[in-house]
């Protein structure tokens, strides 16, 4: 998938479109005069992560009632499975699993979610939709950030200002941090240029996309006595900065 999505861009909202088959069992005609209508399925879009040890982990990204006895496209918002897997370090193909459920407990709307029929990837009818996933992207060279601010360029834009933080003029951290005195933790600072369209997704952001640890030699109060310890802190320096929607995660 890493092929479909453009260099320096950022995908804004993935669409997993499905073809509905219409699909009626006759002995439910029957077994529907002893029961309370059922009308609609519950679909549910989950993400499948294959992790390190060969286990899967699952992840909900969508769900919704369908009408069970009609045809055509669904679209479910697969936005967050995209976004999470295109973070991952290490690529592997991106895999969603469709769950059909019965929109309320009980045995007759379970049944009657099993008429929910989609096309498959295998469909070797033509006459079919088979499933797609649709990526609306977005240009960064135009609605990202610009690096690091720069005193001749216009700061309205975003971009990784320096911002120096005084252990020594803090009063909750002079008296037990020992080294650093200080550090150049950066932020990110201006705005970010909006697109016509957000997908409900909320407003585009300044913020840090990207930080590094800093190790601190501090001091810990352990009973009587007072000992030296040193550790690294992470998420302290601002390493990168992005535009990013309100909803969306950039870590």
């Amino acid at each position: 998938m890493e092929s479909r999505i453009p260099d320096n861009s950022e995908v804004t909202m993935a669409e997993l479109k499905l073809y509905q088959r219409a699909s009626y069992h006759k002995r439910f005609a029957v077994e529907r005069k002893n029961h309370r209508p059922v009308n609609n399925a519950r679909v549910s879009i989950y993400w499948v992560e294959v992790l390190p040890n060969g286990s899967n982990r699952t992840s909900l990204v969508d769900s919704r009632l369908i009408p069970i006895h009609e045809t055509g496209w669904k679209s479910f918002d697969v936005t967050q499975a995209v976004h999470y897997w295109s973070k991952m370090q290490q690529k592997t193909p991106m895999y969603l699993e469709v769950w059909i459920e019965g929109e309320r407990p009980g045995s007759y709307a379970a049944e009657m979610a099993k008429s929910v029929r989609f096309t498959t990837q295998e469909q070797t009818d033509n006459t079919l939709g088979k499933p797609e996933l649709i990526l609306y992207t977005l240009n960064l060279e135009e609605y990202g950030s610009r690096g690091d601010c720069d005193m001749n360029q216009n700061k309205d834009s975003c971009c990784r200002d320096k911002y120096f933080i005084n252990f020594r003029t803090l009063t909750w951290t002079q008296y037990w941090i020992i080294e650093p005195a200080g550090y150049q933790a950066f932020r990110c600072t201006g705005g970010c240029k909006q697109p016509k369209r957000n997908y409900g997704y909320g407003e585009r952001r300044c913020t840090a996309s990207d930080s590094a640890p800093l190790p601190i030699m501090y001091l810990v109060k352990k009973g009587d006595y007072t000992e030296i310890e040193v550790a690294e802190f992470p998420n302290m320096i601002v390493e990168k900065c992005a535009c990013a929607m309100d909803n969306v995660s950039v870590a």
